[in-house]
C-alpha cells in the first residue's frame, strides 16, 4: 500500500500487516482524538449520543471536551495567521496558464504517438481479477465476502454514473453492494444517520460518501463521521495525518493518488532520487500523491495557482502529475523530453460534432505531450477506472482485517 503499491494476489499490503496486531487500539483512540473536531462515529455503534468527547492527551490520559469547546477550539486553530488561507486554488485567475482557444475548439488525433501509453484501463482490469480472485478464497475460507456501501445525496446525474459504476464493479469482484440513497432536501442529521448505519453494519467494509454534498450539508462533518476502520476513500483526518508522518501508515490511501502510484509501478517507472511535480494541491489528489511520492523517494514538488513560472518548474520534472482540473493546461512545451506524464484531469469541453454534444479532456495537451513524454495516460482510459480498482482494493483490505484473513498460499 505504501512505498510499494503493486501487491501479488492473495499478499496483504505490508503496512496493514504491522497495523493489524494493533489495528483495534489504534482505531479506537483514533476515533476519540478526532471526534473533538470531526464528528467521528467510530463510538456511536455503543449507543453513545452524550454532548461530551473523551479525548486522549500526550500522556494518555483523558480529558472531557464539550462540543462548544470542540468548536471553539475548531474555529480557533482554523484562524491561525500560522495556517495562512485555507483556500482552494482558483486557477481561472491565471490566464497566462490558461491554454489558446484554437486548441480548444478540435480533437486532434494522434496516429503514431511517441509516448508509450500507459492503459489504466488494461491495469485496472488487472487488479480487479487480482481482487476477484482474493475474494473467492475468502469466501471459500471465511463464509464472508467484503461489503461497500455508498450514501448518495441527490440526484445529481454524474453523481449518479459514479455510483453505478461503483456498484457494478462491486459485482465484478464479487463484493456485497449496499447503498443509500436520500433526497436533495435530506437534511444533515438524515444523512448522518445513514452513515452511522452502515458504521455500525458488520457486512459492511467500506463506506464512502458520494461527492458533491448539497449546499446545506457540512462535507467536513460527514465525511468525517464515516468510521476510521472503513474509510476506504481515505480522507479522515486521521488517515491523512498518518500519511504524512515518517514511521507511521495510514489504514488506506485517497483512491485516485493511490491509483496514480500503481499506474507508475506497474508501468516501471523509476521514482527513487526523481523530480516529481504536483500541479495542484487538492486534498483529493495533489496533496496525497505529494505525501506517495516522498514515500517512494521522489524529490517533490507541488505548484498550486499562486505559483509563478510553473511551466520553467515542469521543465526540470522527470514525472508530472496533473490535477489543476483546467483543459489542456499543460502543454508540449512545458515537459521535458522523457518525462512520465499522469493526467488526473476530467474536463468536459463543448463539441457539437460528438454524440454527447461534448468531449472528455485531460488536463494535459495530449497531441502534443505524447510527442515529448516517454510515457502517459490518455483521458478517458488513465487514472480513471484506476480509482475504482483501488476502491475495490481498500475495501478488500478492511475486510481482510476485519476478519483476519490473510491467505499465505502465494
Amino acid at each position: 500500500m505504501f512505498g510499494a503499491c503493486q501487491r501479488r494476489s492473495g499478499e496483504l499490503p505490508r503496512a496493514a500487516l504491522r497495523l493489524y496486531s494493533s489495528h483495534w487500539d489504534f482505531s479506537g483512540a483514533a476515533s476519540a482524538a478526532a471526534s473533538g473536531v470531526e464528528n467521528s462515529a467510530s463510538v456511536e455503534c455503543v449507543g453513545s449520543d452524550q454532548a461530551s468527547t473523551s479525548v486522549l492527551n500526550f500522556t494518555g490520559a483523558r480529558h472531557s471536551y464539550s462540543t462548544s469547546s470542540a468548536n471553539e477550539l475548531q474555529k480557533m486553530v482554523k484562524t491561525s495567521s500560522v495556517l495562512g488561507w485555507n483556500t482552494i486554488d482558483k486557477w481561472k485567475s491565471r490566464k497566462d496558464l490558461l491554454p489558446p482557444t484554437s486548441i480548444l475548439k478540435k480533437e486532434v488525433t494522434v496516429s503514431h504517438p511517441a509516448a508509450r501509453i500507459i492503459d489504466g484501463k488494461a491495469i485496472a482490469q488487472e487488479i480487479k481479477d487480482e481482487i476477484a480472485e482474493e475474494v473467492e478464497k475468502m469466501r471459500i475460507a471465511v463464509g464472508k465476502v467484503p461489503g461497500l456501501a455508498v450514501v448518495l445525496v441527490g440526484s445529481r446525474k454524474d453523481s449518479e454514473t459514479y455510483v453505478r459504476s461503483k456498484q457494478k464493479a462491486c459485482e465484478e469482484v464479487g463484493f456485497n453492494s449496499f447503498g443509500a440513497s436520500l433526497p436533495e432536501t435530506a437534511t444533515e442529521e438524515e444523512v448522518l444517520a445513514a452513515v452511522r448505519k452502515f458504521n455500525c453494519d458488520p457486512n459492511v467494509h467500506g463506506v464512502l460518501v458520494q461527492l458533491p454534498l448539497p449546499r446545506h450539508i457540512s462535507e467536513e462533518r460527514v465525511v468525517g463521521a464515516v468510521s476510521i476502520e472503513k474509510d476506504v476513500d481515505g480522507f479522515h483526518p486521521m488517515n491523512v495525518g498518518r500519511l504524512a508522518m515518517q514511521g507511521r501508515a495510514p489504514l488506506f490511501v485517497a483512491c485516485t493518488p493511490k491509483g496514480c502510484i500503481e499506474l507508475l509501478l506497474r508501468s516501471g517507472v523509476e521514482m527513487e532520487g526523481k523530480h516529481a511535480v504536483i500541479i495542484g494541491r487538492s486534498n483529493v489528489v495533489g496533496m496525497p500523491a505529494a505525501l506517495l511520492l516522498q514515500r517512494q523517494n521522489a524529490t517533490v514538488t507541488v505548484v498550486h495557482s499562486h505559483t509563478p513560472n510553473i511551466p520553467e518548474i515542469t521543465k526540470n520534472a522527470d514525472i508530472i502529475i496533473a490535477a489543476a482540473g483546467v483543459p489542456y493546461m499543460v502543454q508540449g512545451s512545458w515537459l521535458k523530453p522523457g518525462a512520465v506524464v499522469i493526467d488526473v484531469g476530467i474536463n468536459y469541453l463543448e463539441d457539437p460534432d460528438s454524440e454527447n454534444g461534448y468531449r472528455v479532456v485531460g488536463d494535459v495537451y495530449y497531441a502534443e505531450a505524447c510527442q515529448v513524454a516517454s510515457q502517459i495516460t490518455p483521458v478517458p482510459g488513465g487514472v480513471g477506472p484506476m480509482t475504482i480498482a483501488m476502491l475495490l482494493s481498500n475495501t478488500l483490505d478492511s475486510a481482510k482485517l476485519a476478519y483476519g484473513f490473510f491467505d499465505d498460499s502465494s
